[in-house]
């Protein structure tokens, strides 16, 4: 391996600074300064203004968040108390707990009653205030639910419900308003037994997608409205290569490629016609054409080769090590979060946030019936796994040290070989996520992957709290894991630039990258709201933002101040963060905006015309001096 110094990073010109807030009616958890590293010429400006807490730690209780512009109502799912927590945001620096919404009890529109302990994983809402909210069942191994609401409403009495397929996970809108879409999960059941040694999940229901028709009024539609599309089609004979298949399944099922695939994030076309769905645990993304309902084409999202790629891969080495290796070793993208947006030369683009999953399932690790689908480097060949392969590896103590790749997680699927006894041994490693966030064409094509940026960034900024955990501020904790799992992403539009906002659930914070041009993003800013002195689950009482979970982008004509904001559901401090997003060169009507100029090539740019209302009700933040 090629060792760098303690900090080694990529040189970008930047600034990095700490961005004060002055903001008198900042509550505990918006904390004074925030972290900050923003470019030189940065477009825009990002700053945390408002918050919620719940008071609820480590629990999940702020989740996915959705704006209703019309009340300025956001709908957070708590899944603590498996609720929606309905906040007035009118005031964006105090958003204010209006009510709960509770879904069991409700009967749907096919007679099932939504029992006790069925609880909200997602919600989104159409401008018309059509609210829907995903519902997993008890057990979540059976068919789930979508319940309606009335964004205006008190949510007391929901509009009707629909049944879905299992674990419906996340559920969105198409942009036109006449369909939500459903990602059914179908994880197995936690419990996995062993019968003439071969294990197989108890119960492990098929991954699909439904496909909900939705009226144009605020109203709920009926059970025939619902399509369900799934995976019947593909096996292992017909899949791409990369599409990963792996794991136990139900005993009996004869094409493990349906129970397999688990839709996880659904991104939808402009034109409503195309979806897009994260299959995270595959590595892939399947296309849907929505005039058929029918997965046109399962595509891989291929390996980051880290011997090209730098990352920083021990927990152990008591130091920042940002540094490719001389040994076969891929990280597997494995987005959670995906969105989709059009670019200038009229295609749509997908944007990956590549956090990465193992499958893991059974209830104790002791259990001979307990299944995971990881191993570290160090264990390979003890413990019944394979060895390194010597003839590709060398010497294998050294890879399998602590301070090399001994501690580093890898999956037990990747490439075999065999050694000089024809034993099977492994030629190759694959790591969980790609610690990046990628753009791909429609059709499943490469134009970009921010490779070692995140790992640069905070490394830069925050270089004694590198690769930290959520709930425990620590010095390179999570090197040996996924760094800092970049889990949401949302796509927005300030001025004539598109831009992405990345949140990075472990370290914390939001990255923006200006994605205008798909093959060229440049990075503008990150800005983390939180508080390392404040460390431990039972004392995060002041410690800001911690894993953020969902990011709701709202666009300046749907915001209450007249310009752009992010509503953040962070799920270990159970706050629901609003930051505001500042446009910082807005160019005069007329000009067209290019790569960051105003348009007039022959004269110096000229200075931001200011909007109509363009200030917001209180000042956000101060721009970092310098910057």
């Amino acid at each position: 391996m090629h060792h760098r110094p303690r900090v080694a990073i990529a040189g970008t010109a930047a600034c990095v600074a700490l961005s004060i807030a002055f903001a008198p009616w900042a509550t505990a958890d918006i904390v004074d300064p925030q972290i900050s590293d923003s470019a030189a010429d940065a477009e825009l400006a990002l700053a945390p203004i408002g918050t919620h807490e719940t008071g609820v730690f480590d629990e999940s209780a702020a989740e996915i968040v959705a704006h209703h512009p019309a009340t300025q109502r956001l709908f957070v799912v708590n899944a603590q108390a498996a609720t929606i927590d309905v906040l007035d945001a009118n005031d964006p620096t105090a958003p204010t707990k209006l009510f709960s919404i509770t879904v069991p009890g409700v009967t749907a529109a096919d007679g099932s009653v939504i029992p006790e302990g069925a609880s909200a994983n997602s919600v989104a809402v159409r401008p018309d205030g059509l609210v829907a909210v995903a519902v997993e069942n008890a057990p979540k191994t059976e068919d789930g639910w979508v319940v309606f609401y009335d964004a205006a409403g008190d949510g007391s009495t929901a509009l009707g419900a629909v049944r879905v397929g299992a674990l419906p996970d996340m559920l969105t809108f198409s942009p036109d308003g006449r369909k939500v879409l459903v990602a059914n999960e179908g994880e197995p059941a936690n419990e996995v037994y062993t019968k003439d040694g071969v294990k197989y999940y108890a119960a492990d229901p098929a991954g699909t997608v439904s496909v909900i028709d939705v009226p144009g009024t605020v109203a709920a539609p009926g059970q025939d409205a619902v399509v369900g599309v799934g995976f019947d089609a593909f096996t292992t004979a017909n899949l791409p290569d990369g599409v990963r298949i792996s794991g136990p399944t139900a005993e009996g099922v004869t094409n493990p490629v349906p129970t397999n695939l688990e839709p996880e994030y659904i991104a939808v076309a402009e034109d409503s016609a195309t979806a897009w769905v994260a299959l995270q645990e595959n590595n892939a993304i399947a296309r849907i054409d929505l005039g058929s309902n029918t997965v046109t084409d399962i595509f891989a999202l291929g390996r980051i080769d880290r011997r090209e790629v730098p990352a920083d891969l021990s927990d152990r080495d008591d130091a920042i090590n940002i540094t490719t290796v001389d040994v076969p070793l891929f990280s597997l993208r494995m987005p959670d979060a995906i969105a989709a947006y059009t670019a200038a030369d009229g295609q749509t683009y997908l944007v990956t946030a590549n956090e990465g999953d193992a499958r893991e399932w059974g209830d104790d690790e002791s259990d001979d019936t307990f299944f995971i689908d990881e191993v570290r480097v160090k264990d390979l060949g003890s413990d019944g796994y394979a060895p390194l392969c010597a003839d590709v590896f060398g010497d294998v103590a050294a890879p399998q040290s602590d301070e090399q790749l001994g501690r580093l997680k890898v999956t037990v699927d990747a490439e075999m070989g065999t050694d000089e006894d024809g034993n099977p041994c492994y030629a190759e490693l694959q790591a969980y996520g790609g610690r990046s966030f990628s753009i791909f064409t429609g059709d499943g094509r490469l134009v970009y992957d921010s490779g070692s940026d995140f790992e640069d960034i905070t490394a830069r900024v925050i270089p004694d709290y590198f690769n930290s955990n959520h709930d425990e501020s620590e010095f390179d904790s999570r090197s040996d894991d996924k760094g800092v799992e970049p889990e949401a992403v949302t796509i927005g539009k300030v001025g004539d630039r598109t831009y992405a906002f990345i949140g990075f659930e472990r370290i914390g914070g939001i990255a923006v990258y200006d994605i205008t041009a798909p093959t060229a993003p440049v990075h503008v800013t990150y800005v983390n709201n939180r508080d390392f002195s404040v460390s431990g689950a039972d004392t995060l009482v002041g410690a800001g933002d911690l894993g953020p979970e969902g990011i709701a982008f709202i666009a300046a004509d749907d915001s209450p101040t007249g310009q752009p904001l992010l509503a953040v559901g962070n799920e270990v401090s159970g706050t629901t963060t609003v930051w505001s997003v500042t446009d910082l060169v807005t160019p005069p009507a007329g000009d067209t905006p290019v790569d960051g100029d105003d348009g007039d090539d022959d004269t110096p740019d000229d200075p931001p015309a200011p909007a109509p209302d363009a200030q917001p009700k209180k000042p956000a933040a101060m721009p970092a001096t310098g910057c």
